[in-house]
């Protein structure tokens, strides 16, 4: 009856877009710590978040040149942790750029599907945009008031509200040592990565958060690579995001 129970549970979790996994046991203190810190804000795995982690502190070991760069916001959890991050690591003069609609997702198109299969516009269509995290709805300033906890200093932040389709690469930095994206559609993804990834400073780093929950932000990576002809490890971080370092 327990295990029946069980699998109730995970195909109706699964059903609302979340995946249960289990945590490993070999994070550290800071990181778990840090996860806390930025859990009521993000819908991302510890797995995702300790990477992220690491990240920062290779961009910051290695002096990869450039910004960081995150679009698709939500709350701010993961450019929270990024801050937080370099506070921790006594780094006080990289530029964060936060791209996000701060009103929720864009339009999907028909490329948009849920990994069970389920189109991304039904799922929007039948889930309240204040409070699902499918629409990821958070406005612009609860995510100002968000990274203002953090301590990191405000006139290294920009925020850029709008579709990315319409914000990038006008008010892109020219130079971007982290490039994390979380748009979730296949329209936004291929954009950002058309228009951003050729600023990815060489060894610099590329985050990719929805990779296995949305069909269409896998098929953007897949068909950018291959029309690119690009040389890639995707890494696996859990089974939607995924991390590469760009080749010298």
């Amino acid at each position: 009856m327990l295990k029946l129970m069980k699998r109730g549970i995970r195909k109706f979790l699964r059903h609302l877009g979340y995946e249960i996994v289990t945590c490993a046991p070999d994070f550290d203190q800071p990181t778990r710590e840090l996860f806390e810190y930025v859990r009521p804000y993000t819908m991302t795995s510890i797995e995702r978040m300790s990477a992220l982690r690491k990240s920062v502190e290779y961009i910051v070991r290695c002096d990869i040149p450039g910004d960081i760069v995150e679009c698709g916001v939500w709350k701010g959890g993961s450019m929270m942790a990024v801050a937080r991050t370099l506070i921790e690591l006594g780094v006080t003069d990289r530029n964060l750029y936060l791209f996000d609609t701060f009103e929720g997702m864009s339009a999907p198109s028909g490329a948009d599907r849920h990994f069970s299969g389920r189109a991304a516009a039904d799922l929007l269509q039948t889930s309240d945009k204040k409070t699902s995290h499918v629409w990821a709805y958070c406005s612009l300033d609860d995510v100002k008031r968000a990274m203002r906890d953090t301590g990191y200093d405000e006139r290294r932040v920009t925020f850029i509200k709008g579709k990315v389709e319409d914000t990038v690469p006008e008010y892109a930095p020219k130079e971007i040592a982290l490039l994390r994206l979380d748009t979730d559609w296949y329209e936004s993804t291929f954009h950002e990565l058309t228009h951003l990834y050729p600023r990815l400073s060489a060894a610099g780093v590329l985050f990719l958060d929805d990779y296995g929950h949305w069909e269409g932000a896998k098929r953007a990576v897949d068909e950018y690579i291959r029309q690119q002809n690009l040389k890639l490890l995707l890494n696996r971080i859990d089974y939607t995001g995924r991390i590469c370092v760009k080749p010298m």
